[in-house]
């Protein structure tokens, strides 16, 4: 299970609603007792500009988040004691599944997730307005993510 506390949904979806219709990315940070959302830019655009072969998806079917925001966010983590408790990403036009490229992004080339005791949102958007979101968590015993419940906290 995923809790959330209700301003963190409030914030997710207003950048997912913010992004539309390209996806958007971020990460959810918590202290242990505060939660803090940091949104990520989203730099599918360029990369599928700059090498079309490699990157053959745009932004409004895939999201790469920035290496300088990620960096940003592990030094956050590394200096403040704060854990990553969830990444979260939107799919415009489209449900809330862990997609086939969610789970490759998730985890290593040999299969061993990046972040194994993290969770993973996907919302989905219609038209800009969101539909529904929904949580994946790695489970070890099947060795693939499977949907979580998430509950609203506060």
């Amino acid at each position: 299970m995923l809790e959330l506390h209700r301003d963190i949904t409030i914030q997710i979806y207003a950048h997912a609603m913010e992004e539309f219709p390209n996806e958007c990315c971020g990460v959810i940070l918590t202290d242990g007792v505060q939660e803090f959302v940091r949104c990520c830019t989203n730099v599918q655009n360029e990369r599928h500009a700059e090498d079309p072969e490699t990157y053959p998806r745009d932004a409004r079917t895939a999201y790469l988040m920035d290496p300088n925001d990620l960096i940003r966010i592990h030094r956050e983590v590394d200096t403040e004691g704060k854990q990553i408790k969830a990444f979260y990403h939107s799919h415009p036009n489209e449900d809330a599944y862990f997609s086939e490229k969610d789970k490759t992004d998730a985890t290593e080339p040999w299969g061993i997730p990046n972040y194994p005791d993290t969770t993973y949102i996907v919302i989905s958007l219609y038209d800009g307005q969101i539909n529904e979101a929904r949580a994946y968590s790695w489970n070890d015993t099947t060795e693939d993510f499977v949907e979580v419940p998430i509950e609203s906290a506060g």
